[in-house]
């Protein structure tokens, strides 16, 4: 556990320190580049440069889903709030909580507003977010947590009234059945006074999602080679990134969106740290992204399936992007 020096009002604690880190890069690539659809988790593209990239990314045109998610947090925060009443907000993979204020903003203005909980692995992110909301929310206590926030347990804040929030669409990067495992964690750490507010990007035309996720400028394309970059700069790795080209694709019998790193040619990797030789012919890939979107009625199904009840639907104004609000049956 940590204290800043703005006392009791902001407590970290580090679950890293207790428990394995979710970051294992050679163990990941190891069974990643061995299996025969060959993958890599999207997790470890975020190192600092593509933090920085995925920020732009969100401002590109062809990203719409950051826009419709604020624009929905900006005309139903105050609903949202009125129908759960939180004292407190507990955010998984909270980041910079950029968005998180239109939702404290509705809390203050209620009169409920008390805490706010984030969960991320990055403690450097988590401590620059909370100093600047306690200087902008005066009565504002933070109590967060340091680890992988896809294993949620003994949330901050027991006994109060919570909303817990999931944004950003991130639970479209899980396969089904891990998305069922983190949503019934999470059910399992709630009271029945609790709401669960979680993004789903929604199924559209293949051509609007493709263009997000393959944008004109090569921002995206950039996000995803760095994934490269990071093996070779950790593992020792030779990859060539010249010698791979970013791949997004529809898949409309499985409703998500895949993107790949796709070889331009036959060539042989090496990764010194893992004693690893990978062969690959030209145009076969590694799968490092999936993003599944959902109906309204696939959404219904996943969180009965984690012991969830959908109890409110929020839409941007062209649908392209949904807010759920869960509770416990």
């Amino acid at each position: 556990m940590s204290e800043s020096a703005h006392g009791r009002r902001i407590v970290l604690h580090n679950r890293l320190e207790e428990r394995e880190s979710p970051f294992r890069l050679a163990e990941d690539a190891r069974r990643g580049l061995t299996a025969e659809t060959r993958t890599m988790p999207p997790k470890y593209f975020y190192d600092d440069r593509g933090s920085r990239l995925f920020e732009a990314i969100t401002r590109l045109p062809e990203y719409y889903q950051t826009r419709a998610e604020r624009e929905i947090l900006e005309r139903h925060a105050d609903a949202i709030v009125a129908r759960i009443r939180p004292g407190v907000l507990v955010e998984f993979g909270s980041g910079a909580a950029d968005k998180t204020r239109a939702l404290l903003d509705a809390m203050r203005s209620a009169g409920t507003l008390e805490g706010y909980a984030p969960l991320d692995v990055s403690r450097e992110a988590s401590q620059r977010a909370a100093e600047a909301l306690i200087r902008d929310y005066p009565d504002l206590r933070v109590e967060g947590v340091i680890g992988d926030f896809e294993r949620p347990h003994h949330l901050p804040f027991p006994g109060r009234r919570r909303l817990l929030a999931f944004l950003g669409s991130t639970i479209g990067n899980f396969e089904r059945e891990r998305s069922i495992a983190f949503l019934a964690g999470a059910a399992a750490e709630m009271s029945p006074a609790d709401g669960f507010l979680i993004g789903f990007d929604l199924v559209k035309d293949a051509d609007t999602l493709e263009r997000a996720y393959d944008d004109a400028a090569g921002v995206t394309a950039a996000f995803n080679l760095n994934l490269l970059r990071v093996m070779n700069r950790e593992l020792g790795a030779d990859f060539d990134l010249a010698g791979f080209r970013h791949r997004a694709l529809y898949d409309a019998s499985l409703q998500r969106i895949e993107m790949h790193l796709v070889s331009t040619r036959d060539q042989t990797v090496h990764i010194p740290a893992i004693d690893l030789t990978v062969q690959f012919a030209e145009g076969e890939s590694i799968r490092t992204e999936l993003s599944h979107k959902y109906t309204r009625a696939s959404v219904e199904a996943l969180l009965r399936r984690s012991g969830l009840a959908l109890c409110d639907w929020f839409t941007d104004e062209r649908q392209r992007f949904a807010l759920a609000l869960a509770r416990l049956p």
